[in-house]
């Protein structure tokens, strides 16, 4: 199972109910964390979310809205008792940015380690998802994210007895992968069959549309976008600033195949989301309006 949870979903200023961006997934007791707006703790707290099982920390990109929270959120881990390593994976130049917001947050009680995009085939592996960071199209270098949890195929006793696998070796390859016996060589393909459909979440914010994110949000079980704005009308304004209007983000989803598809990133002056959302479900029926705290329990299809 995958948690995901909005815990923040304003643009360019926290309002009254809305924090900046952000956003928690949770497997296995591990979570990484997308962006860390100002008020990112504040609304983990309202969201009753644990600040100290974060592992990565996911930067889309440098405006003080996507990073401002982060010298007291890494404080926070540490006044938590966090000591284990903490990686943060962002644009290039991160290194950089992340040394200098820490001179107001030294003595941290666990490595930080940074991690920069490369390019295209860039991949970070944590122990249950695999993120892809893609550029989009803003204003600096910034980044979208697709996270993948992956899952094994079923156990096939049939292919088990074809490669001649000793028995006492089975559970061993479907838990704890390859393994030595008898001077030779066994490995989980020798038991499991194909891989099954996973789960699939891609996040993106602060962007035009672009190619790059329908290619990444292809047959996602949930897409969040950025809804800036929700009126047509808007477009000159979204353009300008490079961002999306409701019915862009609603577009992309429809030709991603998503599954479901959450609003965020809202403009200031759009204080009540809903009211807008038929510009994005008259494309796209599965839209809805993100919020803070807004979460899901994603989870893989047993028929398959």
């Amino acid at each position: 199972m995958l948690n995901v949870t909005l815990t923040g979903t304003s643009g360019m200023m926290p309002l009254k109910n809305r924090w900046l961006s952000s956003c928690l997934l949770n497997t296995n007791g591990h979570s990484v964390l997308v962006d860390c707006g100002e008020g990112t703790q504040i609304a983990m707290k309202c969201a009753g979310l644990r600040f100290k099982p974060v592992d990565v920390i996911c930067i889309t990109h440098f405006h003080a809205d996507h990073i401002s929270g982060l010298p007291g959120f890494l404080l926070t881990l540490c006044s938590e008792g966090r000591t284990e390593p903490v990686t943060i994976v962002g644009p290039a130049g991160l290194t950089r940015i992340v040394r200098a917001l820490c001179m107001i947050a030294p003595n941290l009680t666990y490595e930080l380690r940074c991690v920069e995009y490369t390019g295209s085939g860039f991949t970070f592996q944590t122990d249950a998802l695999r993120i892809t960071p893609f550029p989009v199209k803003h204003g600096i270098p910034c980044l979208g994210y697709r996270f993948d949890m992956d899952r094994a195929g079923k156990f096939d006793p049939e292919l088990a007895r074809l490669n001649n696998v000793p028995m006492k070796l089975w559970s061993v390859l479907q838990k704890k992968g390859a393994a030595e016996y008898e001077g030779r060589h066994y490995t989980p393909d020798m038991v499991m069959g194909p891989a099954r459909k996973g789960l699939r979440v891609t996040y993106t914010t602060d962007t035009r549309p672009t190619d790059t994110i329908a290619e990444n949000a292809k047959g996602a079980d949930l897409f969040i976008c950025e809804g800036m704005f929700s009126d047509n009308d808007k477009l000159p304004r979204a353009i300008e600033t490079r961002h999306m209007i409701f019915s862009e983000a609603a577009a992309i989803a429809e030709k991603a195949g998503v599954r479901r598809l959450w609003l965020t990133h809202y403009s200031p002056s759009l204080s009540e989301p809903e009211e807008g959302l038929s510009a994005a479900a008259d494309i796209f029926p599965a839209a809805e309006c993100g919020f803070d705290g807004k979460t899901i329990d994603l989870k893989f299809d047993e028929s398959e």
